[in-house]
């Protein structure tokens, strides 16, 4: 029986992907050098098609690390002298506030209740912030925070840099990137990619941070500093050896993508998450765990289920439906469903029709 996979990451890969692995294999991309010239063409076409999918502007640069929480790190070090604030509603946007923290900084934080939103108009952010930090989509409770609102503390706050993790939200989410100066995620969700290797994405001004803390005599880290990824990035290579495979792996599902359509990809995602929502609303069981529409997920739903939570999913597994448990005091109660690229309508009206008939 052939398992789909609906978990919030690792999760189903893209359908072109076995394709891909074939050819990768036949063409020896596993073996070439990360300072060959045939390497320098893989680098330079995933982050040349990248930039075209996302409409992300030229003078920005795409840099190619380890994964979305290695890039927590990396941002903290390279934009902050001391202070970052960070909007807390989720284990992943709490884990960039700690990360700053274990690095000597001194975050501080807006907080909202574990599956809800912010109301933005009434959160004040210290005059002494140097970086402000959203996590977009929070996998651990399906909350999504509207981009116009983020966009609106950029404009208030021009002399600050803002920061935004889309792990679990691209390619779905439909950014201005002018508005912000480091966005990030790793490849193994929206891009349907095998996990290990994360993206960042880096405005001039957030490379001028790094210089200027830099003079300042702060440690901004070492090898993936932003200063070593950008003088290697210029030559459309990276300071260390990268999974080759990976990178040319998401060249290749952009090339996919930019095919498809970003924006039919777009308007599926919300055909399918609206199938998700509408079934939930109407169960007498099973709900949607964010109440508030506004904050809904449309890439990573998060379903109260009650204690039958592992009975309901081993039900689905025995019919090769792979969601994932609820996260840390939840683990045991809800089910999360991934709503990516790599899962067709097809894929979700058969999900939904196996959850009625339980």
């Amino acid at each position: 029986m052939k398992k789909i996979f609906f978990t919030p990451g690792p999760s189903q890969v893209y359908p072109t992907i076995q394709k891909h692995i074939l050819n990768a294999l036949k063409d020896d991309i596993l073996s070439i050098s990360h300072r060959s010239k045939e390497f320098e063409k893989i680098y330079q076409s995933a982050s040349s098609g990248l930039k075209d999918l996302l409409k992300i502007p030229n003078n920005y640069q795409i840099f190619f690390i380890s994964s979305g929480t290695e890039a927590m790190e990396r941002i903290i070090q390279n934009c902050v002298h001391k202070h970052s604030h960070h909007f807390i509603n989720g284990s992943f946007s709490e884990r960039f506030f700690d990360t700053a923290k274990e690095l000597g900084k001194e975050p501080t934080k807006t907080e909202s209740t574990f599956g809800e939103g912010f109301d933005f108009k009434t959160n004040k952010i210290p005059k002494d912030t140097e970086l402000i930090c959203f996590t977009q989509n929070e996998s651990s409770s399906g909350v999504s925070l509207p981009i116009k609102e983020i966009d609106k503390i950029s404009k208030l706050n021009p002399n600050k840099l803002i920061t935004l993790d889309i792990v679990s939200s691209v390619p779905y989410v439909n950014l201005n990137y002018r508005m912000l100066d480091v966005v990030f995620f790793s490849v193994q969700k929206g891009f349907g990619l095998p996990a290990g290797l994360g993206v960042l994405i880096v405005s001039p001004k957030a490379i001028n941070k790094a210089k200027i803390l830099i003079k300042k005599g702060v440690g901004i880290g070492s090898y993936h500093n932003f200063i070593s990824l950008l003088r290697y990035a210029e030559k459309n290579q990276t300071p260390d050896t990268p999974s080759v495979l990976e990178i040319y792996l998401l060249g290749k599902v952009i090339e996919d993508m930019k095919t498809f359509g970003i924006d039919k990809i777009r308007k599926q995602t919300e055909q399918k998450a609206k199938l998700i929502y509408d079934f939930l609303d109407n169960h007498k069981s099973f709900s949607p765990f964010v109440r508030n529409k506004i904050f809904r997920s449309q890439t990573i739903i998060t379903v109260n289920v009650g204690d039958k939570q592992k009975i309901i999913k081993n039900y689905l597994n025995e019919l090769g439906f792979i969601v994932g448990s609820g996260y840390g005091q939840h683990k045991d109660t809800q089910i999360r469903i991934s709503n990516l690229p790599a899962h067709s309508i097809s894929d979700i009206k058969r999900l939904i029709a196996a959850l009625k008939k339980y």
